[in-house]
Order: C-alpha cells, then structure tokens, then sequence
C-alpha cells in the first residue's frame, strides 16, 4: 500500500474508534458496553506490558500481580482525599507520614509506575540471572510476597491491612482512561520499534547471538523488565480507579497474572495488537457476551438444561480451548496489524481462492 493510502486509512480508523468510544460515553453508566471497554482498554494495557517481557523479549515472568499490587496501592494510598482518610482507616488508624498526603491523579500515576520500577530494578538485579523456569518461579514468589506483606499486620497504618482500601479517586471524564491507556500503549509501540526493542527480539532469539553481536544482555533484560512493570503498575493503578477500592485479593494469581497471560498468548506471544486484540475479546466474551448463560432461560414453559450460575465460565473455556486448538501461535502470531499485514491477507485470500479455481478446472 502506499504511505499516502496508509496515512488516509490510519486517519480514519481512529476515528471511527474515537467516535465508538464517545458512544458508549453517551450511554447509562450502568451499560455494559460502557463499563467492558473501560475494562477492555485496562486490561489491553495490562496485557502489552506483559508481551513486552514475557513475548518481545522472552523473559517468561509471573510477578506481574505483583506490580499491579504495588501500583494499585500506592495510587490509593497518595490520592484518597484527607478528609475521608479517618473513615477508611477506621479500624488501625493512618500513618502520620502519609496522614495529609493527598496528590492529583496524574502524578499519582506516574508515582505508581515508578515505584513498580523500583521494585522491579531491586529484584531483576539478582532474579534475571535466573533462566526459564527459574525466573518464572523467582517472579511468582515475588508477585505472592507482596499479596502478604499488603495484608499483614506490619503495614495496617498504609494498606489498612485485610480491610484493603477504599474511596479511591477517578477521573471526571469517562475518556481519560482511554487516553491515558492510548498513551502508555503508544509508547511502548515506539520502544519495541527502536534499537532497544530490536535487541529484546534479538535476545529472545538466541542469547548467545545477541551477546556475539555486542549486546549487554544483563542491562537490556533489566530495562526490558522495569519498563515492562513500571507500564504493569501504571495498569495497576487504573484498575484501582475503576474498581473504587482493593484489597489483597484483588491481585491474586489467577484473577491477574493468569488471566492476562492468557490474553498475550491467544493474541500472539510478541504481538502487542494481538494482546490488544485479545484483551477486549476476552472481557467482552466473559463480562458481556456470555451472561445470559448464567440465567435460567425458557422455551414455553420449558427450561433449557444447564443454563445456571457458572455455565458462562464452562463456555468460556471451550471457547479458549477451540481458539488454542486452530490459533497455535496466538490470533497474530508475532505480527502486528498493520495496513501491509491486513493487506497480505487479502493476497492469500486471492491466492488461494485462484488455486481452488485451477484445481477444479
């Protein structure tokens, strides 16, 4: 395709988005249209900045619940406003240092980021040393730590302990968790397309290769690793604003790291619009499609068998189990959508259907 044909083509794709999206704005707030693609948008999110370790880079990692963790509650803990605090710490009290701490949202974001990169930096110095299944059992000790330590005891002046916390701040705007989900996805766009992302592809290839080429391999896992988790508690944090209050079971293994595994391996391992993809397909099919399900539904008087609560979730996972089965590599493989990968589709499309016709003949 040309770049002025790409350019058009690009132009007006965002703004059908755009223009999806401020429909659903318009709508009760109580649709479920509305309250999926919140969802859909954090949990695409999510979903990238697991790709970017675990698929571009090939650093299989299960902590992922841990950031979302530490950047869920450090967001709660900076922007709960003042006067409320004394309610939501009714039980233990507030610490003192953060007491008459209150900051705007998005420097409260940004602070959640950058506290999940921290911890990220701390652990990835001794942890990535570790390969394959190692570092995967390494990161879920990880991501299980910071589940207790939230719920225990020895913090109850700043994470309220059990109780978790509450009242957490949102934007006005229903809009700007999209644009901020946009943003962080964009970048992370950017990165995999420059130099240091042609180095997590190169590392994920063949590590020795990669070395052999001059590249340091300890300083591009830990970057790839701490942009990947500062991005994890960013979509921690926007997961905070939109549930309105955490606790400790909130990050579980399976509620997070789990499921957002399985959004990057149906897109593709290495595909960030195959995680995107996914991500939406997955909310959408489990939070919306398939509740009817869990309804007792009649034909005449007749009930139809099964239809009760959970059968949603049976269907679910044979719909997973079917796309695993004819999608090996994911919806997208490694590719992503762009113009020329949509265009090569129909190619094959024409390819094909031309073989077909010579065969018949």
């Amino acid at each position: 395709m040309k770049k002025q044909t790409k350019f058009i083509a690009t132009i007006l794709a965002v703004i059908i988005i755009a223009g999806f999206v401020f429909f659903a704005g318009n709508l009760p707030t109580t649709s479920m249209l509305r309250t999926s693609l919140q969802m859909g948008v954090i949990y695409a999110l999510l979903a990238v900045s697991m790709n970017m370790l675990n698929g571009v880079t090939g650093q299989f990692s299960l902590g992922l619940a841990g950031f979302m963790t530490l950047g869920a509650y450090t967001y709660a803990v900076l922007t709960i406003p003042v006067e409320v605090r004394d309610n939501v710490y009714y039980l233990y009290g507030v610490a003192d240092c953060i007491k008459n701490l209150e900051l705007p949202i998005i420097p409260a974001l940004i602070v959640a980021g950058l506290v999940a990169a921290f911890f990220a930096f701390l652990i990835g110095l001794p942890v990535l040393r570790l390969k394959s299944d190692y570092f995967a059992i390494a990161t879920l000790g990880f991501a299980e730590v910071v589940r207790i330590v939230t719920a225990s005891s020895w913090l109850n002046k700043v994470t309220n302990g059990s109780l978790g916390l509450n009242s957490i701040p949102k934007f006005n705007s229903y809009y700007a968790i999209f644009i901020v989900a946009a943003i962080c996805i964009a970048i992370m766009f950017l990165i995999k397309n420059s130099t240091y992302g042609r180095a997590f592809k190169a590392i994920r290839d063949d590590e020795i290769a990669a070395e052999a080429m001059g590249i340091n391999l300890q300083k591009h896992k830990i970057l790839s690793f701490v942009i990947s988790s500062f991005f994890a508690g960013v979509g921690g944090a926007l997961l905070a604003m939109y549930l309105k209050a955490i606790s400790a079971t909130t990050f579980t293994l399976a509620t997070a790291t789990y499921y957002i595994l399985l959004m990057v391996v149906i897109g593709g391992m290495g595909s960030y619009s195959g995680s995107i993809i996914a991500a939406f397909l997955v909310i959408f099919s489990k939070e919306w499609w398939l509740r009817g399900l869990d309804k007792p539904q009649f034909i005449g008087g007749f009930q139809i068998p099964l239809l009760r609560s959970g059968f949603r979730m049976v269907i679910f996972s044979v719909i997973l189990m079917i796309v695993v089965l004819f999608f090996r590599k994911g919806i997208m493989g490694d590719n992503e959508l762009t113009w020329d990968y949509i265009a090569s589709i129909f190619k094959r499309g024409k390819k094909g259907k031309k073989a077909v016709e010579e065969v018949q003949k």
